[in-house]
């Protein structure tokens, strides 16, 4: 009897493993493999059934009459939609932001895992052209190797010691607390509080409290330390609040700026920087207020020709 039992357990196990693998599996077949009757397995799929809805699992034993077999259907949603992929396949061509050798593969892993079967061939061909002419960073670095090591030195609070080469193509190295990995147009950024530097001598502004900003393709090297940093980041850095100051990638203190906005979308002023606040308007257009770190937003405003006109602003 005890035989019997631990048969049958095993047999639920095989077939329990056999659904959540993805297979079709028929009555037919499981009674001729296991040497039992298609009742026998009937029962079997009854109690795999009852046992789903006793521990509460996001999960269905349902019959496909097409492949005339059992499959298990997951009720959580594991693949995207159409549109989700299509969406997150656009925006990382779009975004420039790796060689072809890496963003190529993960576009294919991206349709392989995510996409259901049926959609693959639809959602390849609408992005095959972009694909085909997709231009790389001009840096020609690849991204990849070392971002998971930072990230884990950020999340783990681990001080890293780097050789970076700056705009100028001097190299230096620096030692610092990481707390931050961005991405903005096109390049990757880590974000970190250095330490031993002459800030008067190598600082616009040496009393600057506010962290560093370093494009990831121009470190040459880096090794995560095994010091550990406690950081500060309630008066320090919140990397939420700092994002939505640091939209041009600029470092520098807090500008507090204030403009007149007389172009034709209000919505792409607001999008571009998101600390704006529509302090007022009349006929011509609106008037703005924003807090943006470092002078890149000169720039900005620059571009916008006469849609802008500079009231006030901190530097």
């Amino acid at each position: 009897m005890e035989n019997i039992a631990a048969f049958k357990s095993d047999r639920l196990l095989q077939i329990y493993s056999r659904l959540v693998n993805g297979e079709i599996l028929s009555k037919q077949g499981l009674a001729q493999e296991f040497g039992v009757t298609e009742r026998s397995i009937q029962r079997d799929i009854g109690s795999l059934r009852c046992f789903i809805t006793e521990q509460g699992l996001s999960q269905e034993i349902l019959y496909d009459r097409n492949g005339k077999g059992y499959f298990l259907k997951d009720q959580k949603q594991k693949t995207l939609t159409n549109s989700e992929i299509l969406a997150v396949c656009k925006i990382l061509l779009e975004s420039r932001s790796m060689n072809r050798e890496e963003m190529i593969p993960i576009l294919d892993k991206l349709l392989d895992c995510c996409v259901p079967s049926e959609s693959k061939k639809a959602v390849s061909k609408l992005i095959a052209n972009e694909r085909h002419h997709y231009i790389p960073p001009q840096h020609g670095r690849n991204i990849l190797p070392g971002l998971w090591e930072i990230g884990q030195a950020i999340g783990q609070h681990h001080v890293m010691e780097m050789e970076y080469r700056g705009l100028n193509g001097k190299l230096s190295v620096r030692t610092l607390e990481p707390v931050g990995l961005m991405f903005s147009e096109y390049y990757f950024y880590l974000v970190g509080f250095l330490r031993d530097i002459d800030r008067k001598a190598h600082f616009e502004n040496p009393d600057d409290l506010f962290p560093t900003i370093y494009r990831i393709d121009r470190i040459q090297r880096f090794k995560v330390t095994d010091e550990v940093f406690t950081p500060a980041y309630a008066t320090r850095f919140q990397e939420g609040e700092f994002r939505k100051r640091i939209q041009f990638m600029f470092g520098g203190k807090l500008n507090q700026i204030r403009f007149k906005y007389t172009g034709p979308s209000i919505e792409a002023v607001l999008d571009r920087l998101p600390t704006a606040v529509i302090t007022g308007q009349d006929e011509e257009g609106w008037f703005i207020e924003a807090e943006v770190f470092g002078k890149g937003v000169d720039m900005w405003l620059r571009s916008q020709g006469e849609q802008v006109s500079i009231l006030s602003q901190n530097l």
